[in-house]
């Protein structure tokens, strides 16, 4: 029996950073190389499996014939000619460039696959030999992952991604987006069909979990379904994103492309797809507003005035959706209270109907940042149903898993409670795939939505103007009653402060309003 893949993928990325810790080699430098070598042992993997199984088939067959590139790209296999062989790399005599030989492996991968072409790393005779002879030995964990099912490389891909992010502190966080916050976007939009876009792919997570999705409901292959739609403006991050994707068998990146999503509209995003997802950069500033005034992107909501990009990407994701088009994307929770111009940019979503879901993220989820997060779901559709005039606001900040003593995810458990939550609210039927009946039973009795107080809280759009049209869930969902019990102090201090900040944000509002009416006074009395 073999082992299991999250004790595969731990041996390997200890051994990995063992290797690396032995080197002169930065985590930033060593990342993407070693990914490749992963991309490069699983193309191998698949196309034996595929060989195998076309020597079979060969065997059987009356017909006898040569087995080319276009039989193995039928089974959805990369063609590897015999230099770009992980197998073939390993049995490489002592003293032979291996630098050289890994390099020319990845160029013979993108003349075989187009699409690849310029993708795969090619900086392998910066290693000392000896290490890249250690790195092949670790890295060959083939053996280990038959009997296991479901993708387990892409897993193994993944988890290096997410341990690589967390080495590389705040640079981690510009690739790669906490995999259970994708699930749960993913979980809650269902993009099961049609175009889906991210203008701040990263390293391709929401694309990667939008085709497990479909793979595990549809039990279909996710490219006949789905079209994905990418834009990054760091090129090694593009290249991450495109390796993930081969990793996990999906097609189209051609449709991944390099481009500042502010100024560059690469994709005519307008009114196009059925699904957007993203993580993009918080807060971001000195954006030049000039360059976007003529475009038609942010033509219907208008440019914020701040110097604050939060709006520009909302403003994005909004337009890129087609008539019954879905988003959801992670955003800092200051947006939900912008004043000023980002207020008037979200009074006109909200009143548009737009607004469907508001989830509140607790600390801690990033690899990069401690502060939480809040989760938006427009739906463009939404305005021709009873939900037109309402919103949702759940408050998950007390719903996590503790991964140690700084992180904090959800389990697959939590994630299929969120999301049923927001199907009862739909009207739809909840999925039970991953035991989240007992705490669906334990705060929807019945088996229909009902508000829960501390949890969640349907609002009218009318309740929403009265609050100055904030998207905090916070000043919808209220407190659960508790009842007199222990408690811990560091989780206590954490729940304070941020009743603070809800606090000071209406501070804030009331100051400003008061010098509104003083300055309307004064300028009655001259």
């Amino acid at each position: 029996m073999a082992a299991n893949y999250s004790v595969i993928e731990k041996r390997l990325w200890e051994a990995a950073d063992a290797l690396r810790a032995n080197s002169k080699l930065k985590s930033s430098e060593y990342s993407v190389p070693v990914l490749g070598l992963i991309f490069l042992c699983y193309a191998d993997y698949k196309f034996t499996k595929a060989e195998k199984e076309l020597a079979k088939a060969q065997a059987s067959s009356r017909r006898r014939r040569t087995m080319g590139k276009l039989d193995y790209q039928a089974r959805g296999v990369l063609y590897l000619p015999d230099a770009a062989r992980f197998s073939n790399l390993l049995k490489l005599p002592e003293g032979a460039d291996i630098g050289k030989a890994i390099n020319e492996a990845m160029k013979a991968i993108g003349e075989e696959n187009p699409e690849l072409d310029g993708v795969l790393p090619r900086t392998y005779n910066r290693f000392d030999n000896d290490l890249l002879v250690s790195l092949l030995k670790s890295l060959n964990f083939t053996q280990e992952l038959d009997g296991l099912e479901g993708d387990v490389f892409g897993k193994i891909y993944e988890y290096f991604l997410g341990e690589f992010a967390r080495s590389e502190g705040q640079k981690g966080g510009e690739f790669f987006t906490p995999t259970s916050l994708v699930k749960l976007i993913v979980e809650i939009i269902e993009p099961f069909h049609g175009r889906i876009f991210d203008p701040a792919c990263g390293s391709g997570g929401m694309f990667v979990q939008s085709a497990a999705l479909v793979e595990k409901r549809k039990k279909v292959d996710p490219n006949s379904e789905i079209s994905l739609y990418g834009q990054e403006r760091v090129a090694e991050t593009l290249r991450l994103c495109k390796m993930n994707l081969a990793v996990h068998g999906l097609s189209g990146l051609g449709s991944i492309r390099e481009g500042n999503s502010y100024y560059e509209d690469i994709h005519k995003c307008l009114g196009k797809f059925d699904f957007v997802m993203a993580n993009p950069p918080f807060n971001v500033n000195a954006v030049d507003k000039e360059k976007m005034k003529a475009d038609a992107r942010f033509k219907e909501l208008g440019l914020p005035k701040a110097d604050n990009a939060n709006y520009i990407w909302i403003h994005l994701f909004y337009s890129a959706l087609n008539e019954t088009g879905r988003s959801g994307f992670v955003m800092a929770n200051s947006a939900s209270d912008a004043r000023g111009s980002e207020l008037e940019i979200r009074q006109k979503l909200i009143q548009a109907g737009a607004v469907d879901v508001m989830v509140a993220i607790g600390s801690n989820f990033f690899y990069t940042v401690t502060l939480p997060c809040t989760l938006w779901f427009l739906d463009r559709g939404k305005a021709k149903t009873a939900r037109k005039e309402k919103v949702l606001f759940i408050d998950a900040r007390h719903i996590y898993r503790q991964v140690d003593r700084a992180h904090r995810d959800f389990t697959d458990e939590q994630i299929e409670f969120l999301a049923n939550i927001v199907r009862l609210y739909r009207g739809e039927l909840p999925q039970i795939t991953n035991g989240s009946q007992a705490l669906l039973d334990g705060s929807f009795p019945n088996g229909a939505y009902q508000d829960v107080a501390g949890l969640c809280r349907v609002a009218t759009l009318t309740e929403i103007e009265a609050q100055g049209w904030s998207l905090n869930p916070g000043r919808y969902v209220g407190v659960a009653a508790r009842a007199i019990e222990d408690f811990d102090f560091a989780e206590r201090l954490e729940e304070l402060n941020e009743e603070l900040e809800v606090l000071n944000v209406e501070a804030r509002e009331l100051e400003e309003q008061i010098a509104e009416n003083v300055a309307a006074l004064l300028e009655g009395l001259v």
